[in-house]
């Protein structure tokens, strides 16, 4: 854990905590966390909570990687994580994580317009990317971590020679898929990121192997080292903790593979990572600058929205919705961004097919890779798209933890109607004044204007056959 003040325009870090929980270790061959490793976990969120807990909602950012995406009762356990931190915690995706890493590498690296492979090993899973100065271009995510490499091939602490080549043709196995698009012909300089490099780097400069770096001579002398020893209880080399011996040769594997495979002759670790990364994230959204609003606009661009209309839907939602009485625990104006996001993406299932295009557009949003979003707010935009017309199925929002189960109908509710009063494509609707009395909904337009427009009379009744459905009486005048 890391915790930065704002002064002065730059992020100064106040606080560093750091605890080996090896979230990894404790999963099983069914794919769900071990009770033990659970209260590993929780223990450890318990006491990083006494840091952190009193600190404003918004202001504390916390992801679960790799292990909590593949888990199967990583829902049941995350719920508990919560309590223990007193801040939500988001499950994000591969790619993410490689963004958010990229992110926090290159604010500790001095800008210099030169392609760098930035490469970051997990528990769980290894990232790379290519990018330029701030701007990450090609991410990947592979589902091989130091903890689980480990794990599988050193399990009883272990090391031969034969078991150090299996596990690093495993590593470049995985690896194979990436070569082309991630080897020497396609960045300058080779960065890494994460504990795991950080000691490799050190214990080889320790040791004398290298001068300035990771190179492959001295991750040979560093293997051949491992190999001496014959256990991880033997290994005695500087710069290594007693924590860290289970999981670094599995680590030292996936190095190896990576200079073998990507060809890398040098290697440097930078300072920043994933919790650096999240910092520089979350300032963006503190500041207006928020990467997620930049990934609803590509993926509407990609799936080729009509923006004019997309931002007359937005325009009317945003206009009925600062008439509706918000009591949801969810602020105001982050609801108001969910609610713009959501129309202008509502009809990116057209490109896919008319037929039933907001389920097709609830999948795209669901799955998508969208830099920024969390697994969890991608199922909130997908909730939102999939329910802005036709039936109206609050069920759709019970598997959103709360307050969005609630809220997410609030904001779908406002959403189609502002679908159904554009739905000529055309005509700006009028002003219109919004009540809400219990579960009635009362549209009041200007005097004459809905019996000039018979069409949009049709829609509105239509809709609130819908609505009653969701135990909702819509009323129009």
């Amino acid at each position: 854990m890391i915790v930065a003040s704002l002064r002065g325009g730059e992020l100064i870090v106040v606080d560093r905590l750091r605890e080996m929980v090896r979230l990894a270790a404790g999963l099983t061959s069914a794919r769900n966390l071990t009770p033990e490793v659970q209260l590993r976990a929780l223990e450890c969120l318990e006491r990083f909570g006494q840091r952190v807990r009193d600190m404003p909602p918004g202001t504390v950012r916390a992801v679960g990687t790799n292990t909590l995406r593949a888990a199967r009762n990583a829902q049941s356990f995350l719920i508990m994580a919560e309590q223990a931190l007193g801040h939500p915690i988001e499950v994000i995706s591969g790619i993410e994580e490689a963004r958010l890493t990229y992110l926090g590498v290159a604010q500790s690296l001095a800008a210099n317009g030169r392609r760098r492979l930035v490469m970051d090993i997990g528990g769980g899973s290894t990232e790379f990317i290519i990018g330029v100065d701030n701007t990450p271009r090609d991410k990947e995510s592979l589902r091989l971590g130091c903890v689980s490499l480990s794990s599988t091939h050193f399990g009883d602490g272990k090391i031969t020679s034969k078991r150090f080549r299996r596990a690093v043709l495993h590593a470049e196995q995985e690896l194979e898929p990436i070569e082309h698009a991630f080897n020497r012909d396609h960045w300058d300089e080779a960065v890494g990121s994460s504990g795991t490099l950080r000691v490799v780097q050190r214990i080889i400069q320790a040791a004398g192997w290298s001068r300035d770096g990771i190179t492959p001579e001295g991750l040979n002398r560093l293997a051949d080292a491992m190999l001496t020893a014959g256990h991880v209880d033997r290994l005695a080399l500087p710069e290594l903790s007693l924590e860290r011996r289970p999981i670094i040769v599995g680590g030292v594997a996936i190095v190896h593979a990576a200079f073998n495979v990507l060809r890398i002759p040098l290697m440097k670790v930078a300072d920043g990572a994933l919790r650096e990364g999240l910092l520089y994230d979350l300032l963006g959204r503190l500041f207006d600058d928020d990467v997620r609003s930049r990934s609803v606009s590509a993926l509407a661009a990609r799936y080729h929205v009509d923006a004019v209309h997309a931002g007359r839907v937005r325009d009317t939602a945003r206009h009925l919705f600062e008439q509706w009485p918000w009591t949801s625990a969810i602020d105001r104006d982050v609801a108001r961004l969910w609610l713009d996001w959501a129309a202008e993406l509502h009809e990116i299932g057209l490109d896919i097919a008319h037929s039933q295009y907001q389920k097709h557009g609830a999948y795209i949003a669901a799955n998508a890779d969208l830099a920024g979003f969390s697994r969890h707010e991608q199922n909130i935009l997908a909730a939102l798209i999939r329910a802005h017309r036709r039936k109206f199925q609050p069920k759709s929002f019970r598997e959103l933890p709360a307050p969005w189960n609630e809220a997410g109908k609030i904001l779908a509710v406002i959403l189609r109607l502002a679908v159904v009063l554009n739905r000529s494509r055309h005509n700006v609707p009028p002003p219109t004044t919004l009540e809400r009395h219990g579960n009635t909904i009362a549209l009041r337009f200007p005097e004459g204007w809905i019996n000039d427009h018979p069409l949009t009379s049709a829609d509105l009744e239509q809709e609130a056959e819908y609505l009653r459905g969701a135990d909702l009486v819509l009323t129009f005048t």
